[in-house]
């Protein structure tokens, strides 16, 4: 019983932990990692695998922790499905240029 209380424990932290990616691919790879891995073990029955599976899940969760804070450095500008600018067209071709914020220089 207690652990399936820790895997459920550490299934949120890893989806929590996954939303702090600066980049928008990076946070749904998380994600959806995350949910593929619990689905692909929910069968798993021996206490024995469900323990290991833990400790894997323990050493994820602290690489996650490095990674998200080492993304939150290189930050970039946000994507339109992520509800960012997409540019303002210029130029003969049609071509999208970024803008940069204003006050960031």
């Amino acid at each position: 019983m207690w652990l399936m209380k820790e895997s459920l424990l550490q299934y949120r932290q890893l989806l929590r932990q996954g939303e702090q990616f600066a980049a928008y691919n990076f946070r749904e790879y998380a994600k959806r990692r995350t949910r593929d891995a619990f689905r692909e073990n929910k069968s798993v029955d021996d206490p024995r695998r469900i323990q290991e599976l833990i400790q894997q899940g323990l050493k994820d969760l602290q690489m996650m922790k490095r990674q998200t804070v080492i993304s939150q450095f290189y930050s970039l500008d946000r994507l339109v499905v992520e509800g960012g600018i997409s540019g303002k067209q210029k130029g003969k071709k049609g071509d999208l240029i970024r803008q940069k914020d204003p006050g960031w220089d």
